[in-house]
C-alpha cells in the first residue's frame, strides 16, 4: 500500500479559519547548536563584481579571482553583482514560479512523483516518507541540463525558464573558471574535470508561505548542497541563514543580485579547501518567501575526486573517495536532508 499523501503547505496555509498547524511541522528543538549572529554581520558577506571577472583588465580580473578564492574559503557564500542577467528576466522567473504554485492542486499533482531523479518533480517538505518532522515548503524541481525539461503550465513557463537557465549556466561557467584560477589551477581545469558541457543542472523553486508561529517551524533545516555551485534568486523576503564561524547569519536579499554558494562537489574537487557551508531556510508570519535555486553540478557520469594537482601525500592527502555524480545525487535525494553525504565519502 502506498504511503498517505502529504498536503501541500500552501493548501494548509490557505485553510479557512485555520486555528492551528499540524504537529508534524513543529520542531521541538533548535536546528543545530549555533546561535544567531549579532545584527550587521550579513554586511560582511563578500560581493563579487562579475563584470570585472569577464570584461575587466587583467589586473582587475586577477583581483576578482583573488576575492573569489577568499570568499569560497572564508564564507562559502558570495553575492554576485553586475552579472548581466536582465532584471526583466529575473522578475519574470519569480512571477511565473508564483503562477505555478497558484495552479490548482489537481494541475500540480501531474508532477508529483516518488522517483528522485525524474525530470520534473513537484512536492512538499523534502522527503516526507523519511522525515519525522515536515518542512514548511512546497517545491518544483526540474532538470534543465544537459536535457531541458519544463512543465506545460502556466503559459510561457518554458520560454522564461529556458532563457533564465541559459543565463544562469553561462554565469556559473565563468565563476567556475575564476574559482579554478583561484585554486592555482588552469582556467579550464575544473570546467574539464566536471565535463561542464554536459553539467547536470537542477532548477528548484521553493515556496514558503507565512506560518503563524515561525519560531516553531523550518522551511528547510541545516544542510549543504549536493552540486558544484548554487545560484540563488529571492523575492526580497528574508529567510535564508548561513552558518559562519559558529553563528547563524541572516542573509538579506539584495535587489538585482544572485547569491552563490560553494556546494559539495566543489569541496571534493578542492580537497576541502573550499567548504560546502551549512545553511537553512527560516519562515515568517507575514509574507510568502519565494526562492529560486539553479544547482549546477558535474555531468551525471563524471567521477568526482580531489584535483590531483592539489594533493600531496604528506601535507595534503586526498580527503574524499571518488564517486560518480549521479550516484551522489541519488544518495542525497534518497536520504534525510540533514544527513551529511559528504561525511559518507570522507576518507579522514
Amino acid at each position: 500500500m502506498a504511503p498517505p499523501a502529504v498536503a501541500s503547505v500552501k493548501t494548509i496555509a490557505e485553510t479557512p479559519n485555520l486555528a492551528s498547524i499540524p504537529s508534524s511541522y513543529i520542531f521541538s528543538a533548535n536546528d543545530g547548536a549555533a546561535k544567531a549572529a549579532p545584527r550587521g554581520v550579513e554586511d560582511s558577506i563578500p560581493t563579487i563584481d562579475f563584470s570585472l571577472l569577464t570584461m575587466g583588465t587583467p589586473d582587475q580580473r586577477a583581483k576578482v579571482v583573488d576575492e573569489l578564492g577568499k570568499a569560497c574559503q572564508d564564507w562559502g557564500f558570495f553575492v554576485v553583482m553586475n552579472h548581466g542577467v536582465e532584471e526583466r528576466v529575473m522578475r519574470e522567473m519569480i512571477d511565473i514560479c508564483r503562477e505555478f504554485f497558484d495552479l490548482t492542486e489537481e494541475e500540480k499533482t501531474e508532477y508529483k512523483t516518488e522517483h528522485v531523479l525524474d525530470p520534473i518533480r513537484y512536492g512538499t517538505s523534502f522527503n516526507p516518507q523519511k522525515e519525522k518532522v515536515l518542512f514548511w515548503r512546497d517545491y518544483l524541481k526540474i532538470f534543465v541540463h544537459p536535457k531541458f525539461h519544463s512543465p506545460t503550465k502556466p503559459p510561457r513557463f518554458r520560454e522564461i525558464l529556458e532563457e533564465y537557465c541559459k543565463r544562469s549556466i553561462e554565469m556559473a561557467r565563468e565563476l567556475v573558471r575564476g574559482i579554478s584560477e583561484s585554486l592555482g589551477l588552469e582556467t579550464c581545469h575544473l570546467e574539464r574535470a566536471v565535463d561542464f558541457e554536459s553539467c547536470s543542472t537542477l532548477f528548484a523553486a521553493n515556496f514558503y508561505p507565512p506560518y503563524p508561529q515561525p519560531e516553531l517551524a523550518r522551511g528547510l533545516p541545516s544542510h549543504s548542497d549536493q552540486c558544484l555551485l548554487t545560484l540563488l534568486l529571492q523575492n526580497q523576503i528574508s529567510g535564508l541563514q548561513i552558518l559562519h564561524q559558529g553563528n547563524w547569519v541572516d542573509v538579506n536579499p539584495i535587489p538585482n543580485s544572485f547569491l552563490v554558494n560553494v556546494a559539495d562537489q566543489l569541496e571534493i574537487l578542492s580537497n576541502g579547501k573550499y567548504k560546502s557551508v551549512l545553511h537553512r531556510a527560516m519562515v515568517n508570519n507575514k509574507a510568502t518567501r519565494l526562492s529560486i535555486a539553479v544547482a549546477v553540478g558535474s555531468s551525471p557520469e563524471t567521477v568526482v575526486s580531489p584535483a590531483p594537482q592539489l594533493l600531496n601525500k604528506l601535507t595534503n592527502p586526498p580527503l574524499f573517495k571518488h564517486i560518480k555524480y549521479t550516484d551522489y545525487m541519488q544518495m542525497v535525494q534518497s536520504s534525510n536532508l540533514q544527513d551529511s553525504c559528504l561525511d559518507r565519502i570522507r576518507l579522514l
